[in-house]
């Protein structure tokens, strides 16, 4: 047994395979997380460890539920009752009577907890160097870094450690990580897994994140942990449960036009371009964006404001202890007190001017596809370059929570030099599910499928259990709230995404109406009028499509409408008492086509 127990994949279809057939109980299992752990040695990877006899016991009395059994690890700035939060900063640890929610709510489904990861000192840092307990290094070459802040719980992943680990993310923590590693980092929307029982560092931006062998791991480890929390004010609620959701119609992948920066480093811009080409095997059409807003608001992160709230996190410890902090991560804590509310201010808008330029980029795809990051360095030179080397690594990931998106790290294949390299699918707010679907199928379009350093393989798991696309309306919409026209907003805030272009079969007459602000048109089916009016269609979720409706104003409405094609969707029709004081603009094919004439 102990040979087979040493060689045991922990993904979670391979133990839960183990245990349906009796070959091992979580007992032997846990007793084998530890022995690696001793060969492998605590530190760098660990800051502490659940006491090995504790752990047994809890594998003993695990509740039952989807992850009975299954060990996991936990980043120290997030609390375990009677294990110390240290954030990588000894002097200010605490010894909390009470684990964070989303620790509690995966014990509570059986998870076991293993001990606490180290990070880059009060999660500020991308590069995993800047923690008092050791520098964790890349899994597959000790003189490059592992990433972070989330350094330990991705290593610890990585080496078969565990079968999952929670870690956080502001500005790409979840991601860059995963990425060196060699495995998959799920970065949540923000508020959909609690923040109660975590130490911020953002609080506004910070999010928990899962790391996983698999796309299908990091789903079922989130699908415990999220839900609302009453006691976190940053909690929100999502518009449906989450789970893996199958795409509906042709997926829509922008990649940037332009801005790409790979910081010298060709393989890692072949790698990416391998990983566009496998997506668009997979039947996805590639569409090119602009990326400068999304570029400008990641230089926002550090530049701008939002370095403030790591102050406002632990000024009182850290102006009580000045000399308590790692040097990089003090000064640029420090440097923020400078900020002042205006300083915000002028942020906020910023930012909020950007997210509206972003929009336009959106309505153009469904996903984005980036490198998670450009390149990776050495320990040597991020220790003597720190603040210029970690800027570069969040070119990709900084404007993320920004922004408010949802985002997933795979791996993406290796360097000739042996390093891992990894893309990031990124999504609207709460496409979480969506996006775990399509990161599984690219995972699996690669050649090399070892999951992290083990010996596993990704073909030796069952691909992620994608329900089909549900709970969703499409809308077609033919004035006012076409892309660029005064009420789009109102689908842009409910996060619908434009599918296409196209236009009403005949039988339709249409009318500018009057006296309404902004002006509309009234579209009534007559079956005398030639038709064929211009109508966009937008995909929305079903809650939201109710709050839509709630905001449309007599004499308008949602009925059934008859496409060119034949087929039939939900869109705007118009009372046909209305009309009697409209103009017939039915001849001019489309509200846009009537506004330019009219201009």
């Amino acid at each position: 047994m102990t040979s087979a127990l040493s060689s045991l994949s922990l993904d979670l279809a391979t133990l839960k395979a183990a245990y349906d057939a009796g070959a091992f109980t979580p007992h032997d299992v846990i007793h084998e997380v530890y022995r690696r752990i001793g060969a492998a040695g605590e530190r760098p990877t660990w800051i502490s460890l659940v006491p090995r006899e504790t752990a047994l016991a809890r594998a003993e009395d695990a509740a039952k539920g989807p992850l009975s059994g299954i060990p996991f690890a936990v980043k120290d700035n997030i609390d375990v009752a009677g294990l110390p939060t240290t954030c990588a900063c000894p002097d200010f640890a605490y010894v909390p009577a009470r684990s964070a929610t989303v620790v509690e709510r995966l014990e509570a489904a059986g998870a076991i907890v293993i001990g606490k990861t180290n990070l880059d000192q009060f999660a500020t840092g991308l590069v995993g160097t800047r923690s008092p307990y050791g520098i964790p290094t890349s899994v597959f070459d000790p003189d490059y870094i592992s990433g972070g802040s989330s350094s330990g719980s991705a290593v610890a992943v990585a080496g078969g450690l565990v079968s999952f680990a929670l870690g956080t993310d502001t500005a790409g923590s979840g991601r860059v990580p995963a990425a060196f590693n060699n495995i998959v980092g799920l970065k949540s929307t923000k508020g959909l897994l609690s923040a109660r029982g975590v130490v911020p560092a953002c609080r506004t931006q910070d999010t928990v994140s899962i790391f996983a062998l698999t796309v299908a791991d990091a789903a079922a480890a989130t699908a415990v942990a999220a839900a609302y929390d009453n006691d976190d004010a940053y909690s929100r609620r999502a518009p449906r449960p989450f789970a893996v959701e199958a795409h509906a119609g042709r997926l829509r992948a922008g990649i940037p036009k332009s801005g790409l920066e790979f910081f010298g480093d060709s393989e890692a811009a072949r790698l990416y371009r391998a990983s566009v080409d496998r997506l668009a095997e997979m039947g996805a059409e590639i569409v090119e964006i602009d990326f400068t807003p999304f570029q400008k608001a990641a230089r926002l992160l550090y530049a701008g404001p939002w370095v403030a709230e790591r102050l406002a996190a632990i000024r009182a410890f850290a102006d009580g202890n000045p000399g308590a902090l790692d040097p990089i991560v003090g000064g640029i804590i420090r440097n923020s007190a400078s900020l002042t509310a205006a300083d915000a201010f002028a942020g906020f808008y910023e930012l909020a001017a950007l997210v509206r330029e972003a929009e336009a980029q959106w309505r153009a795809m469904d996903v984005l596809l980036l490198p998670t990051t450009g390149t990776t360095y050495k320990i040597g030179d991020v220790l003597a370059d720190p603040l210029r080397l970690n800027s570069n690594l969040g070119l990709y990931t900084n404007f993320v929570n920004l922004m408010d998106l949802s985002a997933l790290a795979i791996p993406a294949g290796f360097r000739s030099n042996g390093l891992p390299f990894g893309v990031t699918l990124i999504g609207r707010a709460f496409e979480d599910g969506r996006l775990a679907a399509i990161g599984d199928g690219l995972h699996r379009k690669l050649d090399n499928l070892r999951l992290g350093a083990t010996a596993a393989t990704l073909n030796e798991t069952p691909a992620v259990a994608a329900a089909p696309p549900t709970g969703r309306v499409s809308v077609a919409v033919v004035g006012a709230h076409l892309s660029g026209q005064p009420l789009n907003v109102q689908l842009q805030e409910r996060s619908a995404r434009l599918v296409r272009t196209t236009r009403t079969a005949a039988g339709y007459s249409f009318y500018a109406l009057a006296g309404t602000k902004p002006a509309k048109p009234g579209l009534v089916r007559d079956n005398r009028g030639e038709g064929h009016i211009e109508v966009e269609i937008w995909d929305m979720d079903e809650a939201a499509f109710g709050s839509f409706v709630a905001l449309i104003p007599p004499p308008l409405g949602i009925g059934t409408l008859a496409l060119a094609d034949g087929s039939l969707v939900k869109g705007f029709l118009c009372e046909h008492h209305a009309v009697g004081d409209a103009t017939d603009i039915t001849a001019y094919g489309g509200w846009r086509a009537w506004l330019t004439r009219r201009a």
